[in-house]
Formats: C-alpha cells, sequence, structure tokens
C-alpha cells in the first residue's frame, strides 16, 4: 500500500500542476486565443497553428526547450534543436527559397515601377528602428526589431541573429509573424483611411506579357546586382531567387515542387513551433517584450501607409493608372499582402482586379526588406563578424 501511495504521490508531483504559474496560463490562454483565430477564422493557419501549438508546449512544459548545457544528461528538449535552426539562420533562408519556388515575379518584371511601391513601404523599417533607439534599444537591437514593419518574419529572424541579439529573437519573431497573419485586419482600416472611394475603384490596365527569357534573366541579374552592392544579403536575396530561378528555368521541375511544397512545409512546420516555443512565460512578458510588440505594430501601419501614400502620389502622376490601394502591399507579407489590396478594391468596385498588379509591389517588398536587413548587415559587420 505504501509503494502504491508513494508511486501515485511521484507520479502527482511530475504533472504540470504544480509548476505552472500565472505567467504560463496567460500565455496558454494567448495560445489557444492565436489555434481559434487560425482555425476559426482562417487568418494564416500556416503560421499560427505551428506558432500557437509551440507556445502551449513550452508554457506546458518548458524543459522542451531546454539547452543542451542545461540537460543533466546533456541532451537538449525538442523544440531547442529546432530553434539552432534558426539561430544559425538556416530555416529562414530555406523559407525564402521556398518563396522564390512559389511566388511568379511576372508582374513585378512587367511593371518595374512597382519597385518604387515596395520601396516606399520599407519606411515602416526605418520608422521602428528610429523609435527603438528612443526607447532604449541598443543599435544593433534595435536593428533588429525594425525589421518587423516590414512584416518579414524570415528575414527578422535571420537579422537577430546575426546581430546576436537571440535574446530577443523570440519577441520579435513572435510579433512579426503575428503581424503577417493579421494583415487582413490590421491593413484595410489604413487603407480605406488614406484613399478615397473613386481612387479605390480606379481599373488597372492589364499586365503586359512577360517572355521566358525575361523571367530566367531576373533572378540572375537581381542577384548579381544586388549581392555585389550587399554582398550579406546574399543567404536571403540569393535563395530566393534561386527558388524563383528553379520554377521559371523549366528544366528542375522536380526540384521547384520539393522547394514550393515539401521542403517550404516541413520548415514552416520546424521554424513555426520553435518560434513559438520561444514565447515562455518569463522570456515572454517583460517590459522589452511590450515594447516590442508596439513598435512592430507601428511600424508596420507605418509601412502601410507609406505605400499607399506613395501609390497615391504614383496615381497623379500617372493621370489615375494607378490605383493606390497597391502600394499597401509593399510590405513583404507574400501573398497576404496583395490579397488584400484585391478584397478591399472589389469592396468598391466588385468587377475590379488588383491581385496582380498587387503582387509587383509585393514581391519588391520581400526584396527591399532583405536589403534593408543587408544594409543593417553592413553597417554593423565589423561587430558581428
Amino acid at each position: 500500500m505504501e509503494y502504491i501511495t508513494t508511486t501515485l504521490g511521484n507520479l502527482v508531483q511530475q504533472t504540470a500542476f504544480f509548476s505552472l504559474t500565472l505567467g504560463n496560463l496567460a500565455m496558454i490562454v494567448v495560445a489557444c486565443f492565436f489555434l481559434y483565430l487560425a482555425i476559426r477564422h482562417g487568418f494564416e493557419p500556416l503560421l499560427l497553428v505551428p506558432i500557437a501549438f509551440g507556445m502551449l508546449l513550452v508554457n506546458i512544459f518548458p524543459d522542451i526547450m531546454l539547452h543542451a548545457e542545461d540537460a543533466a544528461n546533456g541532451t537538449g528538449g525538442l523544440l531547442y534543436y529546432f530553434y539552432m535552426l534558426d539561430e544559425w539562420s538556416i530555416l529562414p533562408s530555406l523559407i525564402f527559397l521556398g518563396v522564390g519556388a512559389m511566388t511568379d515575379f511576372g508582374p513585378l518584371i512587367a511593371n518595374p515601377k512597382s519597385f518604387l511601391l515596395g520601396a516606399a513601404a520599407q519606411f515602416g523599417i526605418f520608422a521602428a528602428y528610429l523609435g527603438a533607439m528612443a526607447m532604449g534599444f541598443s543599435d544593433k537591437a534595435a536593428a533588429a526589431i525594425s525589421i518587423i514593419g516590414g512584416a518579414d518574419g524570415p528575414t527578422s529572424i535571420f537579422l537577430a541573429g546575426k546581430l546576436s541579439q537571440t535574446a530577443i529573437m523570440g519577441p520579435i519573431a513572435v510579433a512579426a509573424y503575428s503581424y503577417m497573419s493579421l494583415v487582413p485586419i490590421i491593413q484595410p482600416p489604413i487603407m480605406k483611411l488614406l484613399t478615397t472611394e473613386k481612387e479605390r475603384k480606379i481599373k488597372m490596365e492589364q499586365l503586359r506579357p512577360v517572355t521566358k527569357l525575361e523571367r530566367i534573366l531576373f533572378p540572375i541579374i537581381v542577384t548579381i546586382v544586388v549581392c555585389v552592392i550587399l554582398p550579406t544579403t546574399a543567404p536571403l536575396v540569393g535563395m530566393l531567387m534561386l527558388g524563383n530561378l528553379f520554377r521559371e528555368s523549366g528544366v528542375v521541375r522536380q526540384l521547384t515542387d520539393t522547394a514550393s511544397n515539401a521542403l517550404m512545409y516541413i520548415v514552416v512546420i520546424l521554424l513555426g513551433t520553435s518560434v513559438g516555443a520561444t514565447t515562455s512565460a518569463e522570456a515572454f512578458l517583460n517590459g522589452d517584450t511590450i515594447k516590442i510588440v508596439i513598435l512592430g505594430l507601428a511600424a508596420f501601419m507605418f509601412g502601410t501607409a507609406a505605400g499607399v501614400l506613395f501609390g497615391k502620389i504614383m496615381c497623379v502622376a500617372t493621370g489615375g493608372k494607378v490605383n493606390p490601394l497597391i502600394g499597401s502591399a509593399g510590405v513583404s507579407a507574400v501573398p497576404m499582402a496583395a490579397r488584400v489590396s484585391q478584397k478591399v478594391g472589389a469592396e468598391a468596385d466588385p468587377t475590379n482586379f488588383l491581385l496582380m498588379h498587387a503582387m509587383g509591389p509585393n514581391v519588391a517588398g520581400v526584396i527591399g526588406t532583405a536589403v534593408a536587413a543587408g544594409t543593417f548587415m553592413a553597417i554593423f559587420w565589423s561587430d558581428v563578424r
């Protein structure tokens, strides 16, 4: 009888009930809310489901992220090893490979002016950098935080790792991916506020056909030009363009299928769960995290507004041929931001079709965010090399 009592007592002591804090319970509620948004309302479930579940796991069983050096037997937790792939910049680079293989760069090639809209939307990044500096973050921490303004999770993780800002990588990554998922909620009010109904109803001319040669040359030329000017962008821009070259060359269909399907989804699972697992109550519920979340939201809103306002300038300059709504797609949340431009335009006029026009700034935003990250790396290169 004593043996049974002792065994049951030990079993009860091993449950999580005795170790859960109020902070853990709060994060569990947040995780369940994210799962609700993803499953019930379809807010980018490919991102939110693994992130939220990683958040759930680490707040129930913190040892799932236990560092190998802290473990008695020298073996770290499962998600610790996933997280190391983030810290080493492997998963963010592979995400870019998959994005390149999945994305049609044709709208950007057909309308090179889209680069300007993509560039305008990056103002949110530099606004966040100045804001983070003003809030007391170091220059490198501010640079890592600022990328949230581009709504680019992989680049945020990549830059935080390269600038040795692993202590705040979790909040940065969660903020970036959360805002990517919430694009359909955050962007429309800003877009409607800054445009008139007449502007939202503008129909754009059909894009010209893009030749196969143009499609093949584009990733090669962009890689050469961007990486020669900013070699530090090579891991991201290089992988993005390699994936697109797989797609457009037409001679490596198996590699295209692997990069855009199986590999992409495997990487999303590993990256999403490991990012979510950085949100233990101890690491996440603090003043710096709140500042990062606020800065990220403000930067994302600022970037969206900058893209729309520049779209209005282009609208005037072209005599009303550019719908300003496509400027909001200049953030690098592909293809969510482009779909939002289409949705808001269709609400004003159901016959309006802006998706392909918005994909140009959207793709330009991906490149622009990578260039912004490369610029920060170049500035701090002597400190991080």
